[in-house]
């Protein structure tokens, strides 16, 4: 199958690796061949990418049966990162949509990673679209995962216009973009965040913003057509007595012993819809992304970037649970 022409130039490129399970003390900068595109693929040059709770649970192993999806006892795929923003180096000979200088931003793919690199080979029919002229590719980089996972959650609790929407854990990536989302759908929306991030909720579009530290949730019991939990924090109790009757409850950051606990406890004789499991973006929620933010209606919050030599630290930050909006990592 005819492939690329790649330069010279590119052939290595440095690239953050886990080459086993654990803490962010396993991951090492190393230098390996760079992909090389088939016919239908393009090879792109990462500008920037995230640390996500994909990448840093994938790390961990956590929950235990990503090692049934991604190996026993190490990562088959040690190049973690499954969003970027870059441009394209090369094109395989069979793709024509797309040239080199082109600048895209979108997913890798969960089973195929590799967005902590320089570069890396995706097909031109990936879940990535153009970015706009005048983003720059840290903000490109803060958008995938946080966006489209609220995006993919909110549509499947079909969220209208005039609903009462709460946001819990609405300061993190996830949530900052689920308090926007479900504000340009009309929503009127809560969020629960921090003390410190109360005014950064509010800026985003929530028409009341509550402390977690201080409020007492229960005081809004039977208000919301729809709770977004986008932590894991929020007990389930909790969140199905602030839904009214027939309400949904969006579980963002379900973990397996959590359905299984809840096969057995239910929803206490409340009339919910309960919506739970993984989300990922298509092209054409990119396309639609891009437009929300030349519009002006969405905006990515990144909490810190770093470069890729500093990896582990955006790592620790990333899950530790005290991350505003999004950890970028630039390439070199």
């Amino acid at each position: 199958m005819p492939v690329a022409r790649v330069p010279r130039s590119f052939a290595r490129m440095k690239a953050a690796l886990a080459t086993a399970y654990g803490g962010p003390e396993v991951i090492r900068i190393a230098e390996v061949p760079t992909p090389t595109p088939k016919s239908n693929e393009l090879l792109i040059r990462i500008h920037a990418s995230a640390v996500n709770a994909a990448d840093w649970r994938l790390r961990r192993a956590n929950p235990w049966f990503v090692r049934l999806v991604f190996g026993p006892f190490r990562p088959r795929r040690p190049i973690l990162g499954v969003v970027f923003a870059g441009e394209i180096a090369a094109v395989g000979s069979a793709v024509t949509k797309y040239k080199p200088g082109d600048r895209h931003f979108g997913w890798t793919s969960l089973m195929g990673l590799g967005g902590h690199a320089e570069h890396i080979a995706l097909s031109e029919n990936g879940a990535f679209a153009p970015m706009p002229a005048g983003m720059a590719y840290t903000d490109a980089a803060a958008i995938p995962f946080g966006f489209c996972t609220a995006m993919d959650f909110l549509r499947k609790a079909g969220v209208i216009a005039g609903q009462r929407v709460l946001v819990y854990g609405a300061s993190g990536a996830v949530g900052s973009a689920a308090v926007q989302l479900a504000r340009s759908m009309g929503a009127e929306v809560t969020g629960v965040c921090s003390t410190r991030n109360m005014e950064l909720v509010r800026s985003l579009g929530a028409s009341t913003v509550l402390d977690h530290t201080k409020d007492d949730l229960l005081a809004h019991r039977n208000s919301y057509d729809v709770v977004f939990e986008t932590v894991g924090k929020l007990p389930f109790e909790k969140s199905i007595a602030l839904m009214k009757d027939g309400g949904t409850l969006i579980l963002g950051s379900d973990l397996p012993a959590d359905k299984i606990k809840r096969a057995f406890t239910g929803t206490g004789g409340r009339k919910v819809k309960v919506i739970s499991g993984t989300a990922a973006g298509t092209g054409d929620d990119m396309r639609l992304l891009a437009e929300l933010w030349e519009q002006g209606k969405v905006r990515p919050v990144i909490d810190s970037t770093f470069p890729l030599e500093r990896i582990r630290e955006a790592h620790v930050l990333a899950e530790s649970w005290h991350k505003v909006g999004s950890v970028v990592v630039t390439m070199p």
